[in-house]
């Protein structure tokens, strides 16, 4: 059970309390007076949660009398810049800071074994799932360590956060490449809103086998819409098991997902200083695939977007495949090697396309036509759609544009999931 969960609209400073609170649970559950602490919070593409505010009230409190130090959990991302560290997490100095490195950084220490595998996923994926994590996780002798993170329906576990932040946001280049196309093959819209995934019970398979001796525990936020069209604070749900995951889970699932109607126009809108690429910025696909209408089209405003992959060869990937449709891409994948050795990137593409049912439309900060189109992506320019489609005027759900012209407008995909009620139902 979690040692204590609360809900209801909460203010910065009342999830501050809650920080404080927790700190005090863990001194008298785990360590008494810790010397090590490790703090563990999502990336940048998540900063709208608060959890670089909250990591640094962690930071505050520890930091006082123990040697406190944060790894982003980054998984394949982008490791942060200084300044975004600084504007994500504030007054924690950056030397504190480590990035992780997903494919030099980590050791296997164990594997989900390919038979649990096989009949998690009733067979439609058949491989081993190495477990390998970050060193400085393994190796650190900490007295406590902290999981900072925000549960909102995920494409790949159903539920972002609890030990995602461990096996994918802490994970090696192995298993990210097998977990990621473990799911792709489970299909992503059967994983999406799912409490626990095939995915999901392997880690969670993984999380008992292997790191129960961890003296961990988990903060975890739900953030919904208010009245005022406003993103803020629900719930906080804090402890060391499953449950804690569930009782968030459970309410995100109530507050995070918007039945609608088939739409046949979405504007949705990745902020410019989180979302750098389409690895991150296709969560606006994600999120509202199984809201679109056949034949409509999605509309994504990304003034940051900058490049396909967060590395360079995952964006030579995409380049070179684009978002082509599962067939496609599973056909390739037999014979193609840079497909069989970066198969987070395989399942990326898989996740990313539209499989022709809809269309999907970049308004692009930085890349041009001949780029967007390159990559099966159509190409709006954003000056223009800003002209039309002004953020600023817009409210969420639906908005009558002055030429007659409907659409459903989405500020913050990466906060939710949108569906119909039919795909919502009938799914595996």
């Amino acid at each position: 059970m979690p040692w204590f969960t609360e809900e209801g609209s909460l203010s910065r400073e009342q999830v501050l309390e809650l920080a404080r609170r927790a700190a005090e649970e863990a001194m008298a559950r785990i360590c008494g007076k810790p010397k090590k602490v490790l703090l563990l919070p999502p990336d940048i593409t998540r900063a709208h949660s608060g959890a670089g505010w909250i990591t640094e009230e962690f930071y505050k409190i520890f930091s006082e009398s123990a040697d406190v130090h944060v790894i982003p959990t980054l998984g394949q991302h982008i490791p942060h810049t200084p300044e975004q560290n600084q504007w994500m997490f504030g007054s924690i100095p950056e030397e504190k800071i480590h990035p992780h490195d997903w494919r030099g950084g980590a050791k296997q220490i164990g594997e989900v074994p390919a038979s649990f595998v096989k009949e998690i996923s009733h067979g439609k994926a058949d491989w081993a799932i190495p477990v390998s994590l970050n060193k400085m996780l393994l190796e650190g002798n900490w007295d406590l360590i902290i999981n900072v993170g925000h549960i909102v329906p995920h494409e790949v576990l159903g539920f972002a956060n609890h030990n995602k932040n461990y096996f994918i946001g802490l994970g090696g280049k192995p298993m990210i490449c097998a977990s990621h196309m473990m799911a792709a093959c489970c299909g992503i819209e059967n994983n999406l809103g799912n409490l626990i995934t095939p995915l999901r019970q392997c880690y969670n398979t993984a999380q008992e086998e292997y790191l129960s001796d961890l003296p961990d525990f988990f903060f975890e936020v739900v953030m919904a819409y208010n009245a005022e069209g406003k993103l803020g604070h629900t719930g906080v749900y804090v402890g060391d098991d499953l449950e804690t995951y569930l009782a968030g889970a459970r309410a995100s699932r109530e507050q995070n997902i918007t039945i609608v109607p088939p739409l046949k126009k979405v504007i949705a809108v990745m902020q410019g200083d989180e979302f750098y690429s389409t690895w991150v910025a296709n969560k606006a696909i994600y999120r509202t695939r199984m809201a679109m209408a056949d034949g409509g089209e999605l509309l994504i405003i990304a003034p940051g977007l900058k490049r396909f992959g967060e590395q360079a060869d995952v964006d030579t990937l995409i380049r070179k495949y684009g978002y082509s449709g599962t067939e496609n891409v599973m056909k390739l994948w037999k014979t193609e090697p840079i497909l069989q050795d970066l198969t987070h990137g395989t399942a990326h593409l898989i996740h990313g396309s539209s499989e022709g049912r809809f269309k999907i439309t970049y308004a692009p900060g930085h890349l041009t036509k001949e780029e967007m189109n390159g990559v099966n992506f159509g190409y709006a320019d954003l000056q223009e759609t800003l002209k039309r489609y002004d953020p600023a005027k817009m409210k969420n759900g639906f908005n009558t544009m002055p030429d007659g012209e409907e659409v459903y407008y989405i500020s913050t995909p990466s906060a939710g999931l949108w569906s119909t009620a039919e795909k919502l139902k009938n799914r595996g």
